[in-house]
């Protein structure tokens, strides 16, 4: 089916920010640059930017990297990124501010990026766009990292932010404690290409999970008394094994709260389990609804189910990240989850108004990329409220 975006003209949505300075680093120092990025950030402020020239010939800046201060990293030349051979550390601070555009890591899994340190007294956030990194690890309490357009050999782990249209081996959304400066958005992970699972363990905050591809969604924390959604996921495993597509097993019997599943499409190889869905937990009221599988439709565990369908007609491909067949207009026909041409929603990634289409390609000509959209599904009176964020390359 055809996706056709609707055009919206926003005026205002999107600002600029002013920053207190900008601080160069080119190779050697020339033009009376700093020679090293850590030499800049000794030397910068809160608010300021540094700049980095890519060095020629794909030449690395060697150093490892710790950030202390609320400070901007963006690249000298236009759509290219500048490479460092080292880690980033971020040290976490209340209020804190680090954005990070355009960097690569050198493909080794010692160098890697990191928030780490105390983190009492308020919140730190992290910007992370259209970078080339290996992993990403910010599961600390009272951080929020925001992440979009990257590209990782590895996993990202976060406690709190929102994650799109990235590519990663595995998204997992971890805390094994409570924030004492507690944030007021969702956790949101929209329209990213997974190779393996999509996890939430953490219980301070409702979860989003709209529109990705991935092998497995599996939820082991929620919290309590929480409302959280599994909307129009594409699911596909072409290996054998031993947990289901939609896995829920709480590491406590004793929450509660709402966990739907709804209009997915999911295809697996049965190994040790042919479960579609699986709910070990005792008290988390789970519904599924609108979602069809290749396999037989079989479930484990207490939950509510509607319009659920199996042996479903449908192709996947985890290398070009689609779906096709019998998912096209399969999902609910209610019309909160319409799709982007106003028909039926499609099962899957595409479908409904989060659709992967917002998110991909990333990189349109090195055009600015809208990551984040907000609208009402449905209006009929009052003021309308959009809220949206977008990042340049």
């Amino acid at each position: 089916m055809t996706k056709k975006l609707l055009a919206i003209v926003l005026t205002g949505m999107f600002s600029t920010t002013a920053f207190a300075a900008d601080l160069y680093v080119r190779n050697a120092g020339t033009g009376g640059a700093y020679a090293t990025i850590s030499a800049a950030i000794t030397a910068a402020s809160d608010g300021d930017r540094i700049i980095i020239q890519p060095k020629t010939n794909g030449t690395a800046y060697v150093e490892n990297l710790t950030v202390n201060k609320s400070l901007t990293f963006v690249s000298e030349t236009i759509y290219n990124k500048y490479l460092i051979q080292g880690s980033v550390t971020i040290s976490p601070a209340a209020g804190r501010v680090v954005t990070i555009s355009n960097m690569s890591l050198v493909n080794n899994s010692n160098y890697n990026l990191t928030v780490s340190g105390a983190t009492s007294g308020g919140r730190t956030t992290v910007n992370i766009y259209n970078s080339l990194l290996n992993s990403v690890s910010a599961g600390l309490v009272n951080t929020t990292t925001n992440m979009s357009g990257n590209t990782l050999q590895g996993g990202i782990t976060i406690s709190h932010g929102r994650i799109t249209s990235n590519k990663a081996e595995s998204i997992g959304v971890y805390s094994f404690a409570a924030d004492t400066s507690v944030a007021s958005p969702d956790v949101e992970v929209y329209g990213n290409a997974i190779r393996n699972v999509l996890s939430n363990y953490q219980s301070n905050y409702n979860f989003k999970f709209y529109n990705n591809f991935c092998s497995h969604i599996m939820v082991n924390g929620i919290k309590d008394g929480s409302s959280n959604e599994i909307l129009n996921n594409t699911v596909y495993d072409p290996n054998p094994g031993d947990i289901p597509p939609f896995y829920i097993s709480l590491n406590s019997n004793t929450i509660t709260g709402n966990i739907s599943i709804m209009n997915n499409a999911s295809s697996f190889v049965v190994g040790q389990t042919a479960v579609c869905i699986q709910n070990n937990s005792s008290n988390a009221n789970v519904t599924a609804s609108y979602n069809v599988f290749t396999n037989a439709f079989v479930t484990q565990g207490t939950m509510t189910q509607s319009n659920n369908s199996g042996q479903v007609n449908m192709n996947f491909d985890n290398a070009a990240y689609t779906v096709t067949g019998m998912n096209v207009n399969a999902g609910s026909p209610v019309v909160d989850y319409t799709d982007l041409d106003l028909t039926r929603n499609d099962a899957g990634h595409y479908g409904g108004s989060n659709s992967w289409a917002n998110y991909w390609p990333i990189d349109s000509g090195g055009k600015p990329q809208v990551n984040y959209l907000l609208t009402p599904r449905t209006m009929s009176s009052g003021t309308l409220n959009i809220t949206g964020s977008a990042f340049s390359k």
